[in-house]
């Protein structure tokens, strides 16, 4: 369905993104979440085609598009393979927050490799005993001379398997500091006394998740990311463009999965008729179809917001709860309109499902997001508690 955010100068961009998805990344899907294989070759046919954080400076190699632009690829490239489309995601997140406080020689050496798909980056701000808490942050950072030393560990870090580098999150200051006293480097992974993990996951294991331990790693001091004590600033502002992207991504696998159940409706057959004579299909299936629109276009106004230079932090936030858990009530329904072969690893259903569950957990759960609406919404007087979480 056309919106007012789908314009003619997007359009083309967006076919493309749609050709590459479906032509090249979808026919891998499964068998890449199966092996827990992640093809950077793909990666790399994905940035010669100008498609990974296109809203990224000409002088980096992007090509100084609108925040829209970058929505509606990773939309596309969610339809074809949810946990692919993680490229996008964090090419964005992290080429913000790159583009806007690293120094000039480390954002030269990192961005274009980033921007052409040679390379990625993760970000690592979780900690075991931290989770939401994000001010709460116990992983130690200590200026030595022309370097900094960090110790602790990260957990449930995105690509740390696959990654080239990692933005990391770490306190320079007291514990009473919280928010203070967080600051932001970018860690390259080859350094010594990094050692990284897996998880066995129900879901996105082509990209995989795992811990991250730093032991006394010597990280040179340019890489310091903008001012000490200001890290928590940085990934917060950054937060509010990744959360209306993810809404799209997972939307996009939401909306594939219907436009391939409304297909099956029209094609199978019982007590002799199509299915889709029965209104306790097609009804379902128009109830979901509505919702998903409906927060297609939320989630593409918070973009338009950001490309305004207009405030989105609670816009973002409805997009970051209510799309992926959303995604997973509508595929869970194709899922079953399918039957048993719904069910079977035959098709991408269950596949799907388990992938957008974990977004109903990473960057910020449903609760989380509603603190951070009613604090816009109400001031932050009346919902002080939410100081803790940004």
């Amino acid at each position: 369905m056309k919106t007012v955010f789908d314009t003619e100068e997007l359009e083309p961009v967006r076919d493309l993104a749609r050709r590459f998805a479906q032509e090249r990344v979808a026919p891998g899907y499964m068998e890449r979440e199966k092996s827990g294989r992640f093809d950077m070759a793909l990666v790399r046919e994905m940035g010669g085609l100008g498609l990974i954080a296109p809203e990224l400076g000409e002088q980096y190699g992007g090509l100084g598009a609108s925040h829209l632009c970058s929505g509606l690829i990773i939309e596309e490239i969610g339809k074809a393979d949810f946990t692919f489309s993680y490229v996008s995601l964090l090419a964005s997140l992290n080429g913000q927050i790159l583009s806007a406080n690293a120094r000039p020689e480390v954002a030269e050496e990192w961005l274009p490799g980033l921007i052409a798909g040679e390379h990625l980056l993760a970000i690592a701000l979780t900690e075991p005993k931290g989770g939401s808490d994000a001010a709460s942050l116990g992983l130690k950072m200590e200026r030595d001379s022309d370097a900094y030393i960090l110790n602790g560990e990260k957990t449930s870090i995105s690509a740390n398997q696959v990654a080239k580098g990692v933005i990391t999150f770490a306190r320079t200051g007291t514990a009473e500091d919280r928010a203070r006293g967080i600051s932001a480097i970018l860690v390259p992974l080859d350094l010594p006394g990094i050692t990284t993990s897996k998880f066995s996951n129900m879901g996105q294991n082509s990209i995989g998740h795992g811990s991250i331990w730093f032991d006394n790693v010597r990280v040179p001091a340019n890489h310091l990311l903008g001012e000490e004590g200001k890290g928590f600033v940085q990934v917060m502002q950054g937060f509010d463009f990744s959360r209306s992207l993810i809404g799209l991504q997972a939307l996009g696998t939401a909306r594939q999965s219907l436009d391939e159940t409304w297909t099956y409706i029209g094609e199978r057959r019982a007590f002799g008729k199509p299915l889709s004579a029965y209104q306790g299909i097609t009804h379902q299936l128009a109830d979901f179809d509505t919702r998903v629109e409906a927060a297609r276009l939320l989630s593409l106004n918070a973009l338009w917001l950001k490309d305004q230079g207009l405030r989105h932090t609670a816009e973002a936030a409805m997009t970051k709860w209510w799309p992926p858990l959303l995604a997973y009530e509508a595929i869970h329904a194709c899922l079953l309109i399918h039957g048993h072969a719904g069910y079977s690893d035959a098709l991408p259903f269950q596949q799907r499902l388990r992938d957008v569950l974990g977004l109903q957990i990473g960057d910020g759960t449903a609760h989380i997001m509603k603190n951070i609406i009613a604090r816009e919404r109400a001031g932050r007087t009346a919902n002080a508690a939410s100081e803790k979480i940004r």
